[in-house]
């Protein structure tokens, strides 16, 4: 009890207070904003109107697939706005994505079954394919939803164009076509797609420098569509404006260089003027894009023969006439010689002329007999059939192969039967 007490030790109680402080404010601040093991971190997400909006700048750039990745990102921020998927739509039928696109319209449909503007992307899908029947429905039910839609009438004309190219086509579908076109321009007159499908009306009729005016003014509202460009090239090749055409089409290569079709109409302009080395190359980038299309098959064929390659030549233009397998096993599908195909003639008679320089004589007559029961009055075809009789003839009679012809062959077809556009 006679024990003296110690005075506290203010200095390690203000600090033991400072310390239960400090760890209080840790444990309410710190910790609940550290990341937690197996946890995702939570990361800032953007509006789906931000996607749209740089989708929208894509497309106007003429980065297509950008544009279609940013229209995916918006519906994954928004996946019930049906509107999204309707624009998203209408870029995959820009960038040749068909069977996407109509995915895309008929999604949207599912959420809202009184757009108007989903039944007419889904028609426009549907009529790139060859589904000309159910694209028009699809078209005529968006018309009846709201008969005002400009880009609907639109959407109707190009399939209707396309609709005529078939030999089931009902008569005066060219005049509905224009029709069509004629309403959607006086309901949206300064639309890029009115001034587009006028074009196409305009081509259809063999008014190249009417449609000519048309696609410079679409290209006017946006210069970065690579199919305008193509469309540009068609018809001014067709007016023999091979340098404005070459422009055009190197244009809409640079602007979709997975499109097989400006490399297909590259070689045929040079291939018109003489130029067969750089016509055989700019074939075979086509062939590189799209190896299952036998049709382009057959114009590498073509150009391998102007250039003297007879072994690839033949084997190309085999597959025209006989089908096969490409290089990596998928099915080369042969085309049937029809009368009315002036560019198929044309790889058909090549063949026969390969195959007589190579000595095959038996294919070859072959060859001279279906021209002569298919297409007797093709002018082209007949003088390369009487040219594979007389080199088979010598062939029997061992004189010697020239490297190149002694007498004029038949020039490459100058007219051209137009590639269905993307």
């Amino acid at each position: 009890m006679n024990r003296r007490r110690r005075r506290p030790n203010y200095f390690w109680i203000a600090l033991l207070c400072l310390l239960v402080l400090a760890g209080a404010w840790v444990d309410r601040f710190i910790v609940p904003n550290q990341p937690q093991y197996g946890v995702p971190s939570p990361t800032p997400t953007r509006s789906p109107e931000a996607f749209i909006t740089e989708a929208q700048e894509y497309f106007n750039q003429g980065k297509l697939l950008p544009a279609i990745a940013s229209y995916k990102q918006a519906i994954a921020s928004n996946p019930t706005d049906s509107t999204i998927y309707v624009a998203l739509a209408q870029v995959q039928v820009f960038a040749g994505q068909y069977t996407d696109a109509q995915k895309s319209a008929e999604n949207a449909i599912l959420l809202n079954k009184n757009s108007s503007m989903a039944y007419a992307v889904l028609g426009w899908a549907m009529g790139f394919q060859g589904n000309y029947l159910e694209a028009e429905n699809n078209i005529k039910k968006a018309l009846t939803l709201d008969d005002r839609n400009a880009l609907a009438h639109a959407y109707y004309a190009e399939i209707l164009v396309g609709y005529s190219e078939v030999s089931t086509a009902p008569p005066g579908i060219i005049d509905k076509a224009i029709e069509e076109s004629r309403v959607a321009r006086d309901l949206a007159p300064d639309k890029l797609e009115t001034y587009r499908v006028r074009g196409i009306i305009l081509e259809k009729v063999g008014a190249y420098q009417d449609a000519i005016v048309q696609y410079n003014q679409a290209i006017a509202i946006n210069g970065n569509i690579a199919d305008l460009h193509l469309s540009l090239g068609i018809n001014y090749r067709a007016l023999q404006f091979y340098e404005q055409a070459i422009t055009e089409f190197i244009t809409a290569n640079s602007l979709n260089p997975d499109d097989p079709l400006p490399d297909l109409y590259l070689s045929r302009v040079y291939a018109t003027n003489g130029d067969y080395v750089p016509a055989m190359q700019y074939a075979e980038t086509a062939v590189s894009n799209a190896p299952t299309d036998t049709r382009l098959r057959g114009n590498l064929g073509v150009m391998y023969y102007r250039n003297g390659y007879w072994e690839k030549s033949a084997k190309e233009l085999g597959y025209v006439v006989n089908g096969g397998f490409a290089e990596d096993g998928k099915p080369l599908n042969a085309v049937n010689l029809v009368p009315e195909d002036v560019r198929l003639a044309e790889y058909y008679y090549t063949y026969g002329l390969t195959l007589s320089r190579l000595n095959k004589c038996g294919e070859a007559l072959d060859i001279v007999r279906m021209i002569n029961e298919l297409i007797p009055t093709n002018g082209f075809a007949m003088e390369a059939a009487t040219a594979i009789i007389d080199r088979c003839q010598k062939n029997l009679e061992q004189t010697p192969i020239p490297p190149f012809p002694t007498a004029p062959e038949p020039a490459l077809t100058p007219t051209v039967t137009p590639t269905p556009k993307p």
